[in-house]
């Protein structure tokens, strides 16, 4: 059931409850024409306050009711699907989903990794005594890359093409699969990619510039293969060989030369999937070689619900209800896409926040982090701002990072306040419902958002805050565009 909007009552006078009454009545009938009435009178954008939600449509489908969303007239348009979700193809032989706890204190590993990246930490002692423990040699340069993300796609490598489910991150650059030998690889969902088996696969030697501008990597000599290595935040790890072979997007829409490692020592929270697509600003993610073919650029839809699908599209073309905010280069992690949040609404009424409390940090957004993370000065705002319009309902205990819970037993709909992001220039982005709460069960459903901990470190967009919306990341012109009802 899609959810219906309305505007917050205008008072709360001894006619409230009438005026309540007869709000809800209206919207029930026609939510657009009582919103444009409710700005009319005081004065607002006209923007939806409310959603009035089914509770019995708060969790997802237990079967999968994807119907192939893809971006219009893009041939290199892929599907995305939750890797947790019943549209996944490593589901079913992985051994079930992990619980609500255990998803979002991995998201708090990625931020932590995010975190690090962007003070100039070097990696953790426990990643490296991890790393030491494998016998595994240290590279030229090192770092530590984020936790693994959330969502696949499927691509094909190789010819003949062979089809591997992959896991899609914006917070990374190198792509890679495991690849056959393989000294020690991770049960997958498909038969590991055979370089012997495709007669457009070749190695990357030493001195090629695309190996000697990743992260971590390691030669024995200018003419011997490039080694990779990438040790995620959460301690999983990648080593292997970086090669190319021909990337297959879509049916008939092919990438030839497409650079990527080939996994032969590989370990950690990667499920089945078969690898990682990376849509980082470096040379050597996705995004960056098939600027020249698509145009600088990409797209993606995540659905409102893990039981549905999205899509994922490189070129930078944008739906016509698109709105653009700056995008932001950093150069202490000029991997990620950064942008100016400077502004919160809650139910349509600005948190009062100053904006310093948001440009001082920046924020970050990341296809692979699950909760988005605030500023405490932020945070604490608009939790207090959400939990004023809340009070009707039974808190609820908190759920791992997750502090301001309600109970819905009991009810057959529930209202809830909504959330709108304020970018620079204007943009305003009106969070879809599924933007707004996170439903571990009924009765526990949580404010999706979380707190830093303190005001310096940068804030994180994250994935549950950009369902529903083309996020549209222009890097020809610089400026990142939402368009809302992408896909459901």
């Amino acid at each position: 059931m899609a959810p219906a909007t309305r505007r917050a009552p205008l008072s709360r006078g001894p006619g409230s409850c009438l005026l309540a009454a007869a709000l809800a009545l209206a919207v029930l009938a026609s939510p657009a024409r009582l919103g444009a009435s409710a700005a009319a009178a005081d004065g607002s954008s006209g923007a939806p306050d409310w959603h009035v939600v089914s509770v019995s449509s708060l969790l997802p489908s237990a079967v999968c009711t994807a119907v192939g969303a893809r971006a219009a007239s893009n041939s290199s348009s892929l599907s995305v699907v939750h890797r947790h979700g019943p549209c996944s193809p490593l589901l079913a032989r992985a051994g079930g989903a992990p619980s609500h706890a255990e998803i979002l204190d991995r998201d708090q590993d990625r931020v932590d990794s995010i975190h690090r990246r962007a003070s100039g930490a070097a990696a953790s002692p426990a990643v490296d005594t991890a790393r030491a423990s494998k016998g595994v040699s240290l590279p030229v340069r090192r770092g530590v890359s984020l936790g693994t993300g959330n969502y696949i796609v499927s691509v094909g490598l190789g010819t003949p093409r062979r089809n591997f489910s992959v896991v899609f991150d914006t917070g990374s650059d190198l792509s890679w699969v495991q690849c056959r030998p393989c000294n020690g690889c991770y049960e997958q969902q498909d038969p590991l990619f055979d370089p012997a088996q495709s007669s457009t696969y070749a190695a990357v030697p030493c001195g090629d510039p695309q190996c000697r501008g990743l992260d971590s990597w390691t030669c024995a000599s200018s003419g011997s293969r490039c080694r990779y290595e990438v040790v995620y935040g959460d301690q999983s790890q990648t080593d292997g060989n970086l090669v190319r072979d021909t990337l297959a997007l879509g049916p008939s829409d092919a990438l030839q030369g497409f650079v990527f490692g080939c996994g032969d020592d590989d370990s950690g929270l990667f499920g089945r999937a078969d690898g990682l697509v990376g849509l980082g600003r470096n040379r050597v993610s996705l995004a960056s070689q098939a600027a020249a073919r698509y145009g600088a650029g990409f797209s993606y839809c995540l659905p409102s619900s893990s039981s549905a699908a999205g899509y994922l599209s490189l070129g930078a073309a944008a739906p016509p209800n698109a709105q653009f905010t700056a995008m932001v280069a950093r150069g202490d992690t000029p991997s990620f896409y950064y942008l100016n949040l400077v502004g919160i609404k809650v139910a349509g009424r600005t948190v009062r926040v100053p904006e310093a409390v948001f440009r001082a940090p920046g924020t970050v957004i990341d296809s692979g982090t699950v909760i988005t993370r605030l500023p405490e000065t932020a945070y604490r705002a608009l939790r207090g701002a959400f939990a004023r319009f809340m009070r009707k309902y039974k808190r609820a205990p908190a759920l791992s990072i997750l502090d301001t819970c309600y109970d819905f037993t009991g009810y057959t709909t529930v209202q809830i306040p909504s959330v709108a992001l304020v970018f620079s220039g204007g943009a305003t982005v009106s969070l879809d419902f599924s933007g707004v709460l996170y439903v571990s069960k009924v009765s526990q459903v949580c404010l999706a958002f979380a707190s830093n901990g303190d005001d310096t470190s940068i804030g994180i967009l994250g994935n549950t805050q950009q369902k529903t919306f083309a996020v549209v990341y222009d890097v020809a012109n610089q400026k990142m565009g939402f368009a809302a009802k992408a896909c459901t």
